[in-house]
């Protein structure tokens, strides 16, 4: 599929860049450079540049959802900004492969040795895949749950500061009053000698109607969603949050 960049109305760009204006203008007034810079790093670079066409069917919020997390993923993983850790992915792949790997050898087990003399093994394979199974289930839950993009990056200011950003996503069904709509919450930890002091702490959260980033054809504005993230991102990152 060939490579489109799809461009966004003036009048759909004039309440972010309005918001872009009073956030600078705020951070002016603190006199902080390092705001400055958080602002600048997180809003996404000005121009045109090529994306390949996202393209969905519109009556499908889950596909929906799966698109704006996807170009969440993409915009904030790019290196200027942050190293997306992939730590509940690589869990969940552990437990998942493990479990594969003890079912695969109980049944190889249970196939080449005699039944009787099988049995204890091959239940304690099968109690061994339901614990996986389920300590599988339970961090996709309890742990990882919302989670869609954690990232990472170091930076120097007059020592050496690590900056911490986990990304979160709901999306919200339609209503007779309202459309279907995604809902992103970012919290943002800044510190210094390994995590052990805290600079700073802040979180924040948005909601758009997806009928902001998708038109009726189904095709993604991501220019438009990339605006939206990068002032929710900025928001955080000044410690404008909640």
């Amino acid at each position: 599929m060939a490579p489109r960049n799809r461009k966004t109305n003036k009048g759909d760009l004039s309440p972010a860049r309005s918001t872009e204006r009073r956030a600078t203008g705020a951070t002016e007034q603190n006199g902080g450079s390092e705001s400055e810079s958080a602002i600048q790093s997180a809003l996404p670079p000005m121009g045109d540049y090529e994306r390949e066409e996202v393209k969905v069917n519109t009556a499908s919020a889950t596909e929906m959802k799966h698109a704006c997390d996807d170009a969440l993923k993409r915009f904030l993983s790019r290196p200027e900004l942050f190293k997306q850790i992939h730590t509940h992915t690589d869990v969940r792949l552990a437990l998942g492969w493990l479990s594969v790997f003890v079912a695969a050898g109980t049944g190889l087990y249970g196939w080449k040795v005699d039944f009787e003399q099988s049995k204890p093994v091959v239940w304690a394979g099968v109690i061994l895949y339901l614990v996986l199974t389920t300590l599988q289930t339970l961090y996709a839950y309890f742990i990882e749950g919302d989670i869609i993009f954690v990232g990472k990056r170091k930076t120097f200011d007059k020592r050496i500061v690590t900056e911490r950003i986990t990304v979160n996503s709901t999306s919200t069904p339609s209503t007779p009053t309202s459309p279907p709509a995604y809902a992103l919450s970012a919290s943002f930890v800044r510190s210094t000698s390994g995590g052990k002091s805290l600079l700073g702490r802040a979180r924040a959260r948005s909601e758009r109607g997806f009928h902001t980033f998708f038109d009726e054809h189904g095709i993604m504005d991501q220019e438009a969603f990339e605006h939206w993230v990068g002032e929710l991102v900025a928001r955080v990152m000044v410690g404008k949050g909640e």
